[in-house]
């Protein structure tokens, strides 16, 4: 018997936060991961007859719609200008909680973790993810992807030694990452060279995402050295009016504003082995327009670390 469509959408909203979060992470925007599911919710809704078993249905419908999005997206990403970061999902002092918290809490959605998954085609991250982040068993993996269960569990295990080689787990708690945020920022601030080389590590790397549409490093700036004089050098010229302590994809962040309190760049430190191993700002205001109400926070009062 089919299912009342007031029944479906309830089944639908038990689903929501699974989905963007498959979505999400498949895609590396906000955006498109909302598109993903806003569609999905449209197919289930639709459906002639009622699915058996909603949750992996839906869960299907997502993943073969981000991996069309992939492929489609595949020339897009090889004309970006300058390194690709993800979108961030960021989190505002006071914001409610929504159906992607425990999205934006788990390792798996951090900057450093979505970067690795990169170095994976369409077909190998939906298998990973599937496997390894939502612990799908095979079957429902080959289904959703279109493979035979024995390709999947070949795909999957590539895929964990692609990342194994590059992943870690975080080594400090959320409230030393912070304190590693605010000593980042004071030191730069301060123009301090050699209170920004005791945080670094000996190869971090700063990321900067411009997409061309924000004056960024084009190129990933690597060593401490470097890097430390990167941050200054942007203290010192980038018009910043108040930063604003956020989090960013779960881990602790911040915001660069502007006077009129646009958000100019959303930016997330790595750690490892309590030493900062790598700085991810995204800048391109195209991803940034989800933050507040279309880019812009109203002036919180707080202040920067960077004004005068």
């Amino acid at each position: 018997m089919e299912a009342p469509l007031d029944a479906r959408d309830a089944t639908f909203e038990e689903h929501r936060g699974l989905l963007f979060g498959v979505a999400y992470r498949m895609l590396g925007s906000v955006a498109a991961a909302e598109d993903a599911v806003q569609d999905a919710y449209l197919r289930f809704r639709n459906a002639a007859t009622g699915a058996a078993n909603p949750r992996a249905f839906l869960v299907t419908v997502v993943t073969r719609l981000c991996l069309d999005e992939l492929k489609s997206a595949r020339s897009q990403r090889e004309r970006y200008i300058g390194p690709w970061l993800p979108e961030p999902l960021v989190r505002l002092a006071g914001d409610a909680p929504s159906p992607e918290d425990a999205v934006e809490r788990a390792d798996s959605v951090s900057m450093a973790f979505l970067v690795m998954l990169e170095a994976l085609g369409p077909v190998e991250r939906a298998v990973f993810l599937l496997r390894e982040v939502f612990d799908y068993d095979y079957g429902d993996i080959a289904q959703a992807v279109g493979k035979s269960e024995a390709a999947c569990r070949q795909v999957f295990r590539r895929a964990r030694e692609r990342i194994a080689e590059r992943q870690h787990r975080f080594t400090a708690t959320y409230d030393q990452r912070r304190d590693l945020t605010n000593r980042f920022l004071q030191a730069a601030n301060e123009g301090n060279l050699a209170g920004l080389m005791e945080i670094l590590s000996a190869d971090v790397v700063a990321v900067s995402d411009g997409g061309g549409l924000a004056t960024s490093a084009r190129r990933p700036v690597y060593g401490a050295n470097r890097v430390a004089r990167f941050a200054i050098g942007i203290a010192r010229k980038e018009p910043i009016a108040w930063v604003e302590l956020v989090d960013v994809n779960g881990q602790p962040g911040f915001l660069f504003l502007s006077k009129s309190g646009r958000v100019m760049t959303a930016a997330v430190l790595e750690e490892t082995d309590g030493l900062i191993s790598a700085v991810y700002a995204i800048r391109n205001p195209q991803k940034l327009r989800h933050i507040g109400q279309g880019g812009r926070l109203p002036a919180s009062g707080q202040a920067s670390a960077l004004s005068e």
